[in-house]
């Protein structure tokens, strides 16, 4: 009776050893592109053309699609005559050199009593009035060059160029299309890519910014890759128990497609959490040979060990 009990306890403890030291599961996880941008137009118009087709990569500022600009074009001409035409501050430069070369002419008279001092005031008039108007001039010739400038912004409006590097995940329009508020592409940042992870509220104390996990891709010929955990979730859902992370994945080479299902191991730094022990169930007390007999149905395999 005694024996049967003492390896009974050693089996339960053996089953409880083995369930304590049993190593976590990689966790299940998304590859997600690390950002998705739908590119349009800030101005209304008609796509002239589209320089990019899906799948195609890009860099910031690269152009991506040219709106019909004819009157833009034209606006931009005439701005850039007006910015050059100089014939009118040349003129303004020469009246002023002869306003005060007249001014130094009557000075001399005036200082030899030749001319009256009305006729000297009169000449220092008209270079006051000949310097205003070469200042006029070259104001009007700088607000000339804005204008070009501002032509050949408003211009540049009409080329759609790509504010990231990435690849493009859409093209929504095509050629002869009219552009108002419906985005014309969008362009999806594939390195580096981010990793969704859904956490047991358990590991909330495990993981911490910075850190490394292991990423397995669900995709043929992927081996495991190290990310690292940028943002952690300070709100865990009480339905499911349970709160998220991101991490980033290096992509240099964008070998790796987004929207893959992946395994995420946290290696050591996971929690090991020991299952709740079954505990035997416990036979009314009627008799030693009804307890004997229930403790063997739990336990065939020390039947054996049972001394006849």
């Amino acid at each position: 009776m005694k024996s049967i009990d003492r390896f009974f306890l050693a089996a339960l403890l053996l089953q409880a050893g083995g369930a304590f030291a049993a190593a976590p599961q990689p966790l299940g996880c998304l590859i997600e592109p690390f950002r998705s941008s739908d590119i349009g137009s800030p101005v209304i118009g008609v796509i002239e053309s589209t320089l990019v087709e899906r799948g195609d990569r890009v860099t910031a500022g690269q152009p991506m699609a040219v709106l019909r600009a004819d009157v833009e074009r034209q606006s931009v001409a005439v701005a850039a005559s007006k910015a050059q035409a100089i014939g009118e501050l040349k003129g303004a430069e020469a009246s002023a050199e002869l306003a005060r070369q007249k001014l130094a002419r009557a000075q001399e008279l005036a200082d030899k009593q030749f001319i009256s001092p009305q006729a000297l005031e009169q000449a220092r008039a008209d270079l006051l009035v000949a310097d205003n108007r070469l200042a006029q001039a070259r104001e009007q010739r700088g607000i000339f060059a804005r204008e070009h400038e501002l032509a050949r912004t408003q211009l540049g409006l009409r080329t759609i160029r790509s504010p990231i590097t990435g690849v493009v995940a859409e093209r929504f329009l095509s050629s002869g299309e009219r552009v108002e508020e419906k985005p014309i592409f969008r362009v999806a940042v594939l390195n580096p890519l981010r990793v969704e992870v859904v956490l047991p509220s358990s590991f909330f104390s495990a993981v911490r910014p910075g850190m490394s996990i292991t990423v397995t891709p669900d995709f043929a010929g992927a081996a495991p890759r190290l990310a690292r955990v940028t943002v952690i979730d300070r709100l865990i859902d009480g339905a499911s128990n349970t709160f998220r992370i991101r991490a980033e994945l290096p992509n240099a080479d964008l070998s790796l497609p987004a929207g893959l299902r992946c395994k995420a191991d946290l290696g050591d730094s996971a929690p090991r959490v020991a299952p709740a022990s079954r505990r035997p169930a416990q036979a009314p007390v009627q008799g030693d040979g009804e307890a004997t007999s229930l403790r063997l149905q739990m336990a065939p395999a020390l039947i054996s060990n049972r001394k006849p």
